[in-house]
């Protein structure tokens, strides 16, 4: 009996814990089908349009993760700016010192650079980007802060100005170091930034590239890109018509990781896949997720969002206001003052979003002018703040002069140093009719006694007859 009464508990333990499971996944529900059923075969990523910085999707991108290569976009961004500064060119030449290998192990990407070999910044900027060069970086870091450990801690103040703030870099390259790490939604961040100049977007956009010859390597050396979404050289089988760029990284690691940008019509997105392992059993350029997983992030990003405008001053349904005072009316109607527009899932609909309204006041005080601010809007969907706009008055409503001045007169009045004036005035009135009355009153019984007197004064003198 014991023991089925032990059963049955357990049982039902069982199943409260699934039914608070599915009510918890059913909870975390976004509203929308097609932001619910995607789901990227990577440890982390995020999907976010650059020019708004709206994430249409994300998974574990705050998540620690190893950058491999694609530090070197980093790299990168500093030395471009360094050139913006006016403290390099693209077409100074730089020596590369004993300290060019630093950080670096067997088995890493090169492009056969070599101590002593004078080089270009653009050509070392190509290197890096292009082939993947580690020891480009070192030698671009040694240009552009005198050192490499100088170097890594502006990459890290830079980051931080970026604000990656789950990011640590310990080199120039990504070579693997346990304290050299960072996160998906940090990666765009850099690569935001690093897609802002010409140059840079120019090079992670080229299939290949000739370094001149220098005095080490007397022929001219020919690079190609990593990333297979622009060149077919390294791996085969997923070029994408709209990439442009980014970089490809790989340890073993981090895994296989991209940071991709892609234009199609006139919407832009960045890609970022990290931790991602190739297929079981693949070999060859078969099998790669970092290529195939971005594609297919890319496509869904472009075919199942459109921008919509959530918020503006056609919005109807606002609550009135009040008006005090005014001529012709006694209300004034509200509108949003400006636009707020999202890039939101297909199946949303602004007729989903919720509306909250602030007023400044329950009632205003005519004259009111039109667009004058009386309080503010917000628009959320599924408990996401989408933003916020003025309401502002439709229409000017002018003050009623009779009824502004009486207002007025009744407002002066009401005050309490009037009040108090009004009052002391009053008893002071008050007090000139008591005395007045009490004066008047002493008055009068005097003249009555002084004829009284005179009438019988006798002066001792005989009548003569």
């Amino acid at each position: 009996m014991k023991k089925s009464r032990l059963l049955s508990l357990f049982l039902s333990l069982v199943l409260i814990t699934g039914l608070l499971t599915t009510f918890a996944f059913a909870s975390a529900s976004s509203g929308s089908a097609i932001l619910d059923e995607m789901d990227v075969n990577a440890k982390a990523a995020v999907l976010v349009d650059p020019n708004t910085n709206e994430v249409l999707y994300e998974k574990n991108a705050h998540e620690k993760m190893y950058p491999a290569s694609i530090t070197k976009v980093m790299t990168c961004l500093l030395t471009l700016e360094a050139v913006d500064e006016g403290k390099l060119s693209l077409d100074q030449t730089v020596t590369a010192s004993a300290s060019i290998h630093t950080g670096i192990g067997a088995g890493a990407s090169t492009a056969d650079i070599k101590e002593g070999e004078e080089i270009r910044i653009i050509d070392l900027l190509y290197a890096a980007l292009i082939p993947s060069a580690n020891e480009a970086c070192n030698v671009m870091a040694e240009a552009v802060a005198g050192d490499v450990d100088s170097f890594v801690e502006l990459m890290n103040q830079r980051a931080a100005e970026l604000g990656m703030t789950d990011t640590h870099f310990a080199n120039t390259h990504g070579y693997h170091d346990d304290n050299h790490y960072t996160s998906a939604y940090d990666v765009f961040l850099m690569c935001q930034e690093a897609m802002k100049r010409e140059t840079f977007r120019t090079i992670v956009t080229t299939k290949s590239y000739d370094m001149p010859a220098t005095n080490i390597h007397p022929e001219v050396r020919t690079v190609h890109s990593t990333n297979a979404l622009i060149s077919n050289w390294n791996v085969t089988g997923y070029l994408y018509s709209y990439a442009t760029g980014i970089k490809t990284g790989h340890t073993n690691e981090s895994g296989y990781c991209l940071a991709a940008a892609a234009t199609k019509e006139d919407r832009s997105l960045i890609s970022v896949v990290m931790g991602c392992e190739r297929e079981p059993g693949s070999t060859g350029s078969k099998g790669r997720t970092d290529f195939s997983e971005t594609i297919r992030l890319f496509e869904w990003g472009f075919n199942n969002f459109s921008t919509q405008t959530i918020l503006d001053a056609t919005k109807r349904d606002i609550p009135e206001v009040e008006v005090t005072l005014g001529k012709g009316t006694n209300y004034v109607t509200l509108e949003p003052q400006g636009e707020i527009t999202a890039l939101l899932p297909n199946d949303i609909s602004t007729e989903d979003f919720k509306y909250d309204y602030t007023l400044n006041a329950n009632t205003v005080e005519a004259p009111v002018e039109k667009g004058q601010v009386l309080g503010t809007i917000t628009a959320t969907f599924n408990g996401k703040e989408y933003g916020s706009l003025p309401l502002v008055a439709s229409i000017a409503v002018d003050a009623d002069p009779l009824l502004y001045n009486l207002d007025r007169i009744q407002r002066f009045f009401s005050q309490l140093w009037v009040k108090i004036i009004l009052v002391i005035l009053l008893v002071f009135i008050v007090y000139l009719i008591i005395r007045r009355l009490f004066f008047r009153g002493r008055r009068g019984g005097r003249r009555g006694g002084y004829s009284y007197s005179g009438g019988s004064h006798y002066s001792g003198r005989r009548r003569r007859r």
